[in-house]
Formats: C-alpha cells, structure tokens, sequence
C-alpha cells in the first residue's frame, strides 16, 4: 500500500504547469503515433464491447460460453503473427464482443435497477482511465512500472480470496473487500500498463492491437467493480428509503 501513496503524493506534489507538459517531448513521434492507434483501436473495442451486452440484452447470450469464447479469441490472437494486422485486430473486436456479452447480466442489471447508474459508472471509469494514463504519460519514463511487481501479488492474492470464499463461503463484507481491493488493483495496472506500452514502443514493439487489449482489460475490469459498488449503494439507499416509508 505504500507504492499506492508514494504515487498519489508524487502526482500532489507536482506541479501542473507548462514545465510538466514538456514532459511529453520524452515521448517521441513515433510513440506518439502508436499511442494514438493503440487508443483508437481502444475505442473501438469498447464499441464492440457495448454491441456484446447489447446483444445479450437482446438474446440473453452471456454466461460462461461467451466468457470461454473471450479467452478462446484472445488466445488465438496471441498465436497470430503481429504482421496479421487485420486478423488480430478482428479477434480483438471479437474478443470485446464476448466480453461485453459476458459482462451483459451485470449492465441489464443496472438497467433495470437505475439506468443512470450505469452511465455513471462508465463516466467515471473513463475519468477514472484518462486522468491515470495521463499521469503515466506526464510522469518520468519508467517511474511506476515498479509497481508491476506489488500489482501482481495483490492479483494471486484475490485470486487465492476468491478460491477461497468459493470453497467456504463468505460474506458481503467479504466480497466488497475484494471488489475494493480490486479496483484499486486495476487502476495501479492503468498506470503501469500505460508506462509499459510507452516503454515497449521505445524498444520497437509497435503492436497495437496486443497493447489495446491490454488496456481494454484494465478498463473493463475498472468498469465492472465501480459498476457493482455503485450498484450496492444505490440498493442500500432504496432500503433506507422504504424503511422511511414503514416507519412514516
């Protein structure tokens, strides 16, 4: 937890003015273009994710078949050569499709429940991205990528807490413990993900589509948790409300 707030009180401690803008001349031409492919490609992926929950709200196509089919499409993607531009990128889309079908009950949920949720829930998560890829980008090359290291236990740790609570159960407070551990998980990988696609494309890996799904990941995973804790709250404040009621 340490690393978390070593980074926050750098991003406090610096200064927003024009010498922290310069910081973008350390990213050169080049990576400025991949950056700018890698973010698009983001977009579209994210298109096709909201096409995927749409359809399940439409067929009610989500559940583990479409989840299996994600990791399918993005092991397949991973076999395919780089220089197969258009065949990754469409295992990419198709991926994103999956997902978003798999993700579909939890998005037709908060439809149901309040749809302004929902909307919330993608603003903030979009904020949420652009204000931490940006402070990757703004930052010193390589300042966060230490993190990978700690992020990547907290994972095996949820993990090992998910198998857990699997086999012996758990309680609400359990679960919100893991949903909040794991938003704060994702967002650190939002950082440190950015710096190392910035880092690779230093080195000569210009591969788009494989640094998007990256990102399409952390988003995504962002997304699901506010979703649910925002979900909840709004649960907690009907409850309140119809106790008001009774009581009245």
């Amino acid at each position: 937890m340490d690393a978390f707030s070593s980074f926050f009180d750098s991003q406090s401690r610096s200064s927003w003015n024009y010498d922290t803008l310069k910081n973008f001349r350390q990213i050169s031409p080049i990576v400025q273009s991949h950056l700018k492919r890698v973010y698009l490609t983001l977009c579209c992926a994210l298109i096709a994710s909201a096409f995927g929950a749409y359809l399940h709200i439409i067929w009610n196509i989500g559940g583990y078949l479409t989840t299996f089919a994600c990791f399918g499409a993005i092991i397949w993607l991973h076999s395919v050569p780089p220089y197969q531009e258009q065949k990754r990128f469409s295992l990419l889309m198709a991926s994103a499709v999956f997902e978003g079908a798999s993700v579909g009950p939890l998005i037709d949920l908060a439809i149901q429940i309040d749809p302004s949720v929902l909307v919330a829930a993608f603003v903030g998560t979009a904020l949420a991205f652009a204000c931490f890829s940006g402070a990757a980008m703004l930052a010193r090359r390589r300042e966060y990528l230490y993190l990978g290291g700690l992020l990547s236990s907290c994972v095996s740790m949820l993990l090992w807490l998910h198998f857990a609570s699997t086999i012996f159960g758990g309680s609400t407070a359990f679960f919100m413990f893991e949903i909040y551990l794991g938003l704060l998980v994702f967002v650190g990988y939002m950082v440190v993900d950015t710096q190392d696609i910035i880092e690779k494309a230093h080195l000569g890996d210009l591969d788009y589509v494989k640094h998007a799904l990256t990102l399409f990941t952390d988003f995504v995973a962002v997304f699901v948790r506010i979703l649910i804790i925002m979900l909840k709250n709004s649960a907690e404040k009907d409850e309140r409300r119809r106790k008001k009621k009774r009581n009245d």
